[in-house]
């Protein structure tokens, strides 16, 4: 038997250090070679990790959430192999010396050997402690490893209140807990904290008449098939980048490391997407070539592709412009946050009936607002003010 290390690949795109998304497998579990052991998260997507050996795992990099570098150990393996241990993955490292981290966690352990019989818990709570009269060791401690926290505390001396007073304290039935952000969760965090600290945001919201633009989908859906029927995302998508033709300042990018605004051509619009596992931006790459049929489909692809986790990495990134829409839950108005290194975010709420002059006469009409939000380094409000008013326009007479 032989002991073979798997060390973290390159995944791409400049990435230096990736975060432990799963575990498919555990230690002790037998693989075999191209088997996926787990997932690893970057900036940009959920990739899945293949074995490159048959064996059994004899070892973990860490727990999901955990960040590991690239060409740093990540899984090892048990071989039948008779030949000296082997590494893959990035080039290896030496193995001569115990390693800082070797050394530190030898010293965690002792440390924790030492300190098990204790109690754990802060000096805060110790000092309220003695201030009480509270005896930690009656107490359970909910944190890692037992500790005691803030809220254990305050919830033992409610209870002694409660007892002391012949009250029997109230249960609501429901438990407190804690979850741990990881994964596309704590990306996301980390780009929308970013974006609000960066980009001094404005927003512009303008109601819009989609009368006739709802008996001109209806008419087109006629004869489509069920599951290729036309919602209006794809006619406010299509209204949106024909805009742009005459505001290239809204379809741009700004290159933080240069000082640079890359107004782009081309409409790479980014679609973002509600999925299991948090947001995600997939992008439709030349959009302002694409017909209306056209334009939905792809649409409809990368958001399926994004919510089951088969999107292409080439597909999440790129974007130059990008469209939201919760549709039924879009609200009256919102802010969208900017998606970053883009300019302008165009929001959709929801469409409802409401009673309209025209004319002089009363009348039932089809409305919807567009809540937009735009980097007022790089644009102004009546520029912004301008490409919505020439989306309305399209919108309301798409004819």
């Amino acid at each position: 038997m032989s002991e073979y290390i798997f060390k973290l690949p390159d995944l791409g795109e400049g990435t230096v250090e990736s975060e432990i998304g799963d575990w498919r497998v555990k230690v002790g579990d037998v693989v075999a070679e191209e088997d996926i052991v787990g997932t690893m998260m970057t900036d940009k997507a959920a990739i899945e990790i293949t074995s490159p050996v048959s064996g059994t795992v004899t070892k973990l990099a860490g727990e999901p959430g955990d960040i590991i570098p690239v060409g740093a150990p990540l899984l090892v393996f048990e071989t039948a192999d008779k030949t000296p241990a082997k590494t893959s993955g990035a080039s290896s490292a030496t193995r001569a010396a115990p390693s800082r981290a070797k050394q530190a966690k030898a010293a965690a352990a002792t440390t924790a050997a030492k300190n098990e019989a204790r109690v754990v818990t802060s000096p805060a709570i110790r000092r309220r402690a003695k201030e009480t009269g509270i005896d930690l060791t009656q107490l359970t401690g909910s944190g890692p490893g037992g500790r005691i926290t803030r809220n254990d505390f305050d919830a033992y001396l409610d209870q002694q209140s409660s007892a002391a007073a012949g009250i029997a304290p109230p249960s609501s039935g429901r438990e407190t807990r804690e979850v741990k952000v990881i994964g596309l969760r704590r990306i996301t965090a980390e780009r929308m904290s970013a974006a609000n600290r960066e980009i001094p945001h404005f927003s512009y919201v303008e109601e819009i008449d989609i009368t006739e633009l709802e008996a001109l989908r209806r008419q087109l859906n006629i004869n489509r098939d069920k599951n290729d029927r036309l919602t209006l995302l794809p006619f406010l998508s299509l209204a949106l980048v024909r805009a742009l033709i005459d505001f290239p300042q809204c379809n741009a990018t700004f290159d933080k490391e240069r000082n640079v605004i890359i107004q782009h051509g081309p409409v790479h619009l980014g679609i973002a997407t509600q999925t299991p596992d948090g947001l995600r931006v997939p992008v439709v790459r030349n959009a302002e070539q694409l017909p209306i049929g056209w334009l939905a489909r792809e649409i409809r692809r990368v958001s399926e592709a994004a919510r089951g986790n088969s999107i292409r990495r080439s597909e999440l990134s790129g974007s130059t412009i990008t469209i939201t829409s919760l549709g039924k839950l879009g609200g009256i108005a919102s802010t969208p946050v900017i998606n970053m290194p883009e300019v302008a975010i165009v929001g959709v709420n929801r469409a409802m009936e409401k009673l309209a002059v025209i004319n002089g006469q009363l009348a039932v009409r089809q409305t919807m607002n567009l809540s937009s939000s735009f980097d007022h380094r790089f644009v102004d409000g009546f520029d912004a003010a301008q490409m919505i008013q020439r989306v309305r326009q399209m919108l309301e007479h798409p004819a």
